[in-house]
């Protein structure tokens, strides 16, 4: 009994002072002049208007797109002097990194703040051999110039090939690769049932050349 008095005290409690809030910012706006209007309608205009220079500027850069890199020369190029970049490590005839790059290209567009590349594995041996990538795809980012944890495979996408774009855009906002706005700390609800196509990767070296199954390397 005495705990849950306590616990209706602590609600009428928080309840009083959300009530305290929500009237104390009534009445600013309630005394606020048509001068201070104005001035916060020019500020949040100036707002508007200073992140669609700051989208300009990253569209010249790049972003709002997904690409390919055409050459190992271009990626230091490329990563420098931007706050976020996403590398999806891919093989043409791997299935799976084309799921990857299905919802890449959506979320290019939407995420300008990040740069969204992908490169050809077998186009950039050296690249390869560096960031030490053992299994397609493989999605590197790249934040503030510092290599983050990488996405390997589908397994934290729910291990499933059908998984979606949402559930994509979530993990790479865990990644703090792209700027999120959802719940990080919950994955959104995926209502699709789960593929039952159980794809297990296949070493490169013994691996067959007909095959679109994802690639380990060894």
């Amino acid at each position: 009994m005495a705990t849950n008095q306590a616990a209706e005290t602590a609600l009428l409690k928080a309840a009083e002072i959300i009530e305290e809030q929500l009237d104390g910012e009534i009445d600013r706006l309630d005394k606020m002049g048509t001068d201070d209007i104005e001035k916060l309608r020019e500020q949040r205009l100036k707002a508007m208007k200073d992140k669609a220079k700051k989208q300009q500027e990253l569209v010249v850069k790049g972003h709002g797109t997904y690409r390919e890199m055409p050459s190992e020369k271009d990626f230091f190029q490329e990563v420098k002097d931007t706050e976020f970049v996403l590398i999806h490590f891919f093989r043409p005839s791997t299935m799976r990194c084309d799921i990857v790059d299905k919802h890449l290209a959506i979320l290019a567009a939407k995420h300008i703040e990040t740069k969204f590349l992908k490169v050809n594995v077998e186009k950039f041996p050296f690249l390869v051999e560096r960031l030490k990538i053992r299994v397609l795809p493989t999605i590197v980012p790249f934040v503030k110039g510092s290599v983050g944890e990488y996405l390997i495979g589908f397994e934290l996408l729910g291990n499933r090939d059908d998984f979606s774009t949402d559930v994509m855009e979530w993990r790479l906002g865990v990644l703090g690769v792209i700027e999120y706005s959802g719940n990080l700390l919950e994955p959104p609800t995926d209502k699709k049932p789960a593929s039952r196509i159980q794809i297990k990767p296949k070493t490169i070296r013994n691996r067959d050349p007909n095959s679109s199954d994802s690639d380990e390397y060894n």
